[in-house]
């Protein structure tokens, strides 16, 4: 086992917790001092997270306990839940990819300009604030097969953040916020290096991340079901988009979470039908339409307009049928290989010129989901949420 910060915190918590008073008195060490040492462990864990996860800060917005307002009673399926696509690129800018293209260069896989991968400008922990509940963040090992942490494709997101750094970023934040629940998506990026595997080394790294006594503290202990608020808040509800065929089927059986096999989950399609427990009959329907298909010259505005129109039909779906159902939008997408490209952020909010003077999806969602008012939509993932400000807020106020 690899003896680092984040180990030195855990051996901390069973020092402050399991040791006898006279062991303690006879090593000189008190409950302050192993208070100390648990704190100055935790800190430098959410310092190695925060190039993922954001400088660490207590919130206290509205936003920020939005949930208290929901009895217990209800089912995290008839909720209105915003998320970010692709969270953890929200740092990705030109700056942080120079300084990673040293070891990026390493994997053999050509890494095309900043704004062809960045997603989000916000912090995680800005998003937590705002009121975002849904993440949406893609894993591999690193260059080296030694610790896993975050990409989008091939390009490498923090050398230093690994997902069990931003977990405990998300630990810490429920500690602080119990009356909110979060739901993770955790999916394996492929096509990170030229060398990356999905093999048992890596799957059994992200096994044992999810597995640990701190995580079953904090992810709900319950496999493909959704419950109610009750039950999720304080918790993390894994939705698990990575499968552990490298390993023995007894680990799979183990594994608890939302399971969403890559197979059923259908490429670039508006409308995906996918059972997620046949003993129970239950299914998702997700819209993760992320190009358009349009002819190559269309520009921003037309591939903006037919994102937009595949986003709020399956909206309009989940506001009138299935209620018991899991409904999963994504109103992210984008068209780089377009001349000139649409970039996911062009594609959310427009490109600023008379091209796009409804600016992007995220702009002309906002009086669509006004005249929703009293519907159930489920989750939707957003790209650059904070464009425009009301964005967010509109969606929580239905």
């Amino acid at each position: 086992m690899t003896f680092n910060y984040f180990t030195v915190f855990l051996l901390a918590l069973a020092i402050t917790s399991s040791a006898s008073p006279t062991l303690l008195s006879s090593r000189n060490v008190d409950s302050r001092s192993s208070s100390q040492l648990t704190d100055f462990a935790l800190q430098k864990v959410l310092q190695d997270a925060s190039p993922i996860f954001g400088p660490y800060k207590k919130t206290t917005s509205k936003t920020s306990t939005w949930m208290k307002s929901y009895p217990d009673s209800t089912p995290l399926t008839h909720m209105n839940l915003p998320g970010t696509h692709d969270t953890q690129t929200w740092n990705y800018s030109l700056a942080t990819q120079q300084s990673l293209s040293g070891i990026t260069s390493l994997g053999g896989q050509p890494v095309y300009p900043a704004s062809v991968f960045r997603c989000q400008e916000d912090p995680i922990i800005s998003m937590l604030d705002a009121g975002i509940r849904v993440f949406d963040l893609r894993f591999a090992f690193d260059i080296t097969n030694s610790s896993l942490v975050f990409w989008h494709s091939q390009a490498l997101q923090s050398q230093s953040a690994t997902v069990e750094d931003v977990l405990f970023g998300f630990y810490r934040w429920l500690d602080e916020h119990p009356s909110e629940a979060l739901l993770v998506s955790l999916n394996y990026e492929s096509g990170t290096s030229k060398y990356a595997q999905n093999g048992a080394a890596v799957q059994r790294a992200i096994y044992e991340v999810l597995m640990s006594e701190v995580a079953k503290r904090y992810l709900v202990q319950k496999r493909n079901e959704l419950g109610t608020l009750g039950e999720a808040r304080g918790k993390i509800t894994l939705l698990r988009r990575f499968g552990l065929n490298a390993l023995p089927e007894e680990d799979e059986e183990k594994l608890y979470g939302v399971y969403f096999p890559a197979e059923q989950w259908r490429d670039n399609s508006p409308d995906i039908e996918l059972v997620y427990n046949e003993a129970k009959n239950l299914t998702a329907y997700i819209e993760d339409f992320y190009e358009t298909g349009a002819p190559s010259g269309s520009g921003a505005e037309v591939n903006i307009q037919w994102k937009l129109n595949a986003t709020t039909a399956h909206l309009e779906k989940a506001a009138s049928s299935s209620m018991d159902s899991l409904f999963w939008t994504f109103a992210s997408a984008e068209f780089n290989a377009d001349v000139p490209s649409v970039s996911p952020r062009i594609m959310a909010t427009g490109n600023g010129t008379e091209s796009t003077p409804l600016g992007g999806v995220n702009q002309r969602l906002v009086p669509f989901l006004k005249g929703m008012k009293g519907k159930r939509l489920g989750i939707m993932m957003f790209d650059f949420f904070g464009t425009p400000g009301e964005l967010v807020e509109t969606l929580l106020s239905l």
